[in-house]
């Protein structure tokens, strides 16, 4: 009977390792073709690994917490002697269902199995409370499609290794209809209760949110429970970049052929700033900080529909005010148009709001999870101000803005967060290019 080896499969374009988690079998035991027999986790998901084929784990070669490239030996298998050898592009199916978008289940019918549910039947349903309270971040998204929360995905039943929850737990959790998700534990009579109160919701006609303001309202909800938001302020004096817009947009618009509005300006300013204050250019990950060595800025841009999404710069600091402004336009265009692909509305590492479009003098933003600050740029209002000379002060006419930037105190503090902003609003102020 041949030997087969059990390699690691290819996971995605950018992973070229993983670490194990833990083996389902031991040597010895028979496995089944496409069951799994081992969990890897990378910078992103959590995978699974199925046998090839038939037969019996004869030698395993790697162990948890081992770090193994793709391609490389996991195990032996001695295949069963009826048995055909798979071939890796079976292997590369079988890790494309993985995804959990792959899955026979979808939010829709979940919904209409979980409105099925008695409330006796919640009320009847035996709360188990996870103590492992790990999440993956494959887990994690899935929870996100479907709107599950942390204290409920505490609640599923899990099999993992150690008590971790699997998606296959999650998925036979929501098959049967979300049984836990309005299951109350008996409350510790410990510390502050939060009052159930019956407040009168009025009259009026219902409308249902759609899918992606949902998601909105979970990632607003998230963020501000995840990080301790604290909001610095300054105000600038943006009158040479105006000036100098004003006196350039034409001639830069014949040159190039893009339009200069003043985001691509914001977003060129807030590179630099970001270069120069790296540990705004970072996420949480438990115990430790990730230092980002990309700075893409995200630009939170208002849907015709009136949601919001975030298109994303990348590599901002590398890009010159053209190529920055052609990245710009063509991301509002698409927003504009909803064509927008899901890798150019990922992977931001900093966020600007421009809150003055709507008119508003100054915002509080809310941070974009999983990065740790964003600004608010407001109007831009011409108003006297006195300025200061050596022949003495003079009012003048500027155009003034005030800039806020919300960042996560867990990080951030008031003396990284009020430098980076001053920073930021000292290349806004201190405007000296050439012309075109």
């Amino acid at each position: 009977m041949p030997n087969i080896e059990l390699v690691l499969p290819k996971m995605g374009e950018s992973i070229s390792e993983a670490t194990i988690i833990n083996w389902s079998v031991s040597e010895g035991d028979q496995v089944q073709q496409d069951e799994t027999v081992l969990e890897v986790a990378t910078d992103k998901v959590d995978s699974e690994v199925p046998a090839p084929v038939n037969g019996i784990i004869k030698e395993i070669l790697v162990h948890p917490d081992e770090v193994v490239k793709v391609g490389q030996v996991l195990a032996i298998i001695e295949a069963s002697s009826d048995q055909s050898v798979a071939t890796t592009s079976s292997s590369d199916k079988k890790e494309e269902k993985q995804s959990p978008k792959k899955a026979n289940i979808n939010p829709a019918k979940s919904v209409l199995k979980k409105q099925k549910i008695s409330s006796s039947s919640n009320k009847s349903y035996t709360l188990n409370e996870n103590q492992n309270t790990y999440f993956s971040p494959l887990i994690q998204q899935i929870a996100k499609d479907y709107h599950i929360s942390f204290e409920e995905l505490a609640r599923i039943p899990a099999t993992g290794h150690e008590g971790r929850l699997k998606k296959s737990d999650v998925f036979k959790y929501i098959e049967e209809g979300r049984p836990a998700q309005f299951a109350q534990p008996v409350p510790e009579q410990t510390g502050f209760q939060v009052p159930d109160l019956k407040l009168d919701k009025g009259k009026g006609k219902i409308v249902e949110m759609d899918r992606m303001r949902q998601m909105i309202a979970d990632h607003m909800v998230y963020s501000k429970h995840t990080s301790p938001h604290v909001t610095a302020y300054v105000e600038a004096d943006l009158t040479e970049m105006v000036n100098w817009r004003n006196a350039n947009k034409k001639a830069f618009q014949e040159k190039y052929g893009e339009r200069l509005t003043f985001t691509p300006l914001f977003v060129e300013a807030v590179a630099k700033a970001v270069k120069d204050f790296p540990m705004i250019n970072v996420s949480v990950d438990g115990k430790n900080i990730i230092a980002k060595e990309d700075i893409n800025i995200g630009m939170a841009t208002a849907l015709p529909s009136g949601n919001l999404i975030v298109p994303v710069v990348n590599n901002a600091d590398k890009k010159s005010l053209q190529e920055i402004a052609a990245n710009v336009n063509d991301l509002a265009d698409k927003a504009r148009n909803n064509k927008l692909k899901h890798d150019e509305t990922s992977g931001s590492t900093f966020t600007i709001s421009n809150v003055g479009t709507f008119g508003s003098l100054m915002g509080t933003p809310i941070i974009n999870q999983p990065e740790v600050a964003i600004l608010a740029t407001g109007i831009i209002k011409k108003r006297a101000e006195v300025m200061e000379y050596e022949d003495g002060d003079k009012i003048e006419i500027r155009s003034m803005m005030y800039l806020s930037l919300s960042f996560d105190h867990r990080v951030v503090d008031g003396f990284l967060g009020g430098s980076f902003l001053r920073r930021v609003a000292d290349y806004f102020e201190d405007f000296d290019r050439p012309n075109y």
